[in-house]
């Protein structure tokens, strides 16, 4: 009987512990995305903002499934509370879709997140998918399939500046002790 409780006290730890780490990182996700953005002169609704590259540090990290709902979370809700709600549905498939891609590929053979090569490709990999789903997005929400194409090369920006920075944080992250010790 007493092991039984424990396993279920354990269990029920682990998902507290995984429910609240989802939290701060859609937080910080949020955080990021409001902290420094930059409305792009070209485009329909364009910005640079440092929320890419938090997703890609909660994917690499964490893994796909933290990396979706942190990215779908936290820019959803950045479109919802910063003016943008009309594209906030579309955020959330991007998003949501650009953290499981980068987590599936820099946690897939035996990695997690641990291998600089992969976790570039991870993100290089992902860029095309999340900017297919905007100018999909734009391209319905306008009726016009030609405007969206200005809006891509913002897209190529705020995903190189994310990778730019998420790449050197993540592998400085990767060598304290939380990750040496964890994974």
């Amino acid at each position: 009987m007493q092991n039984i409780q424990s396993q279920s006290y354990t269990n029920t730890r682990t998902k507290t512990f995984d429910l609240v780490l989802t939290a701060i990182l859609a937080t910080l996700v949020l955080v990021s995305t409001m902290f420094i953005n930059i409305k792009l002169p070209i485009g329909q609704g364009g910005l640079i903002h440092l929320g890419t590259s938090m997703l890609f540090i909660a994917a690499i990290l964490f893994g796909p499934k933290k990396g979706m709902l942190a990215g779908a979370i936290g820019m959803g809700l950045f479109d919802v509370v910063g003016g943008w709600l009309i594209w906030a549905p579309i955020t959330i498939v991007a998003r949501a879709l650009q953290g499981s891609i980068v987590g599936k590929i820099a946690w897939s053979k035996g990695h997690r997140g641990d291998n600089v090569k992969l976790n570039i490709l991870a993100a290089v990999v992902s860029m095309p998918v999340m900017i297919a789903v905007y100018y999909i997005g734009q391209g319905f929400m306008y009726n016009n399939w030609v405007a969206p194409i200005a809006s891509i090369p913002g897209d190529i920006i705020q995903n190189v500046v994310g990778l730019l920075i998420a790449i050197p944080v993540c592998t400085v992250l990767k060598k304290t002790p939380y990750f040496r010790k964890k994974f």
